[in-house]
């Protein structure tokens, strides 16, 4: 489908108070044009896999268009600069998850842009490393322990940063980290009580919450089986 042709489609759905429902959740960024994520995740089936259209998605800067884009491009085109372009671009929480969760975590360069960014200072970018990691562990279901206990310094290292974006991510990424096996539950529990007695309400926070679930029936029963 042409670009042009699918924008035009977007824009004739926009739902101003759908678009100031989102904006109360704070989803932000370019234009908002009201249209859910199940509308979207529909054209995009009608659509198929098109990683020039998603290019030109993107470049659009319409919101709802970036996710499209997210939602028919092809993970195994997707290059390193591509990835570095899009997430300088991340402004909003949405977007971000989206991206990460239905195009990066599926890139052969995911773990090590996982890492990249979670170091760099960025919000959306750091968000987008760990929630990156949370998207790996629940989706690749192949990989080693190995490959996730290598993000166990970079969850100690920001825990503390005290932005809601960045510690959400922090700790979402250490729960489903922690949920993927019994080792991982171990290490990831040891880990969260280090965190509690660090001198940050944040990185406290993300211990508490972790330890809710990671120490729960319900988790350790899952994990045995």
């Amino acid at each position: 489908m042409d670009a042009e042709t699918l924008i035009a489609e977007l824009r004739s759905m926009a739902n101003p108070q759908n678009a100031a429902g989102m904006a109360r959740f704070g989803i932000q960024g370019g234009e908002l044009l009201g249209i859910s994520v199940v509308t979207l995740r529909a054209i995009a089936r009608r659509i198929g896999r098109d990683h020039a259209l998603a290019l030109r998605l993107w470049e659009s800067g319409i919101h709802e268009a970036r996710l499209l884009a997210a939602f028919v491009d092809d993970p195994r085109q997707v290059t390193p600069e591509q990835m570095e372009r899009w997430v300088a671009g991340f402004d909003s929480w949405d977007i971000c998850d989206q991206v990460c969760g239905s195009l990066f975590d599926k890139t052969p360069g995911a773990y090590e842009r996982a890492a990249a960014w979670a170091e760099r200072p960025e919000e959306f970018v750091r968000r987008a490393g760990f929630v990156l990691m949370t998207q790996l562990a629940v989706h690749d279901k192949k990989a080693d322990d190995a490959r996730f206990t290598a993000f166990f310094p970079l969850i100690r290292a920001h825990a503390a940063d005290e932005r809601n974006f960045v510690r959400k991510a922090v700790n979402w990424a250490l729960r489903q980290i922690g949920k993927r096996s019994r080792a991982l539950n171990a290490q990831a529990v040891a880990l969260a009580e280090e965190l509690r007695g660090l001198d940050s309400k944040s990185a406290r926070w993300v211990a508490a919450d972790a330890l809710r679930e990671l120490t729960s029936p319900k988790t350790l029963s899952r994990i045995k089986r």
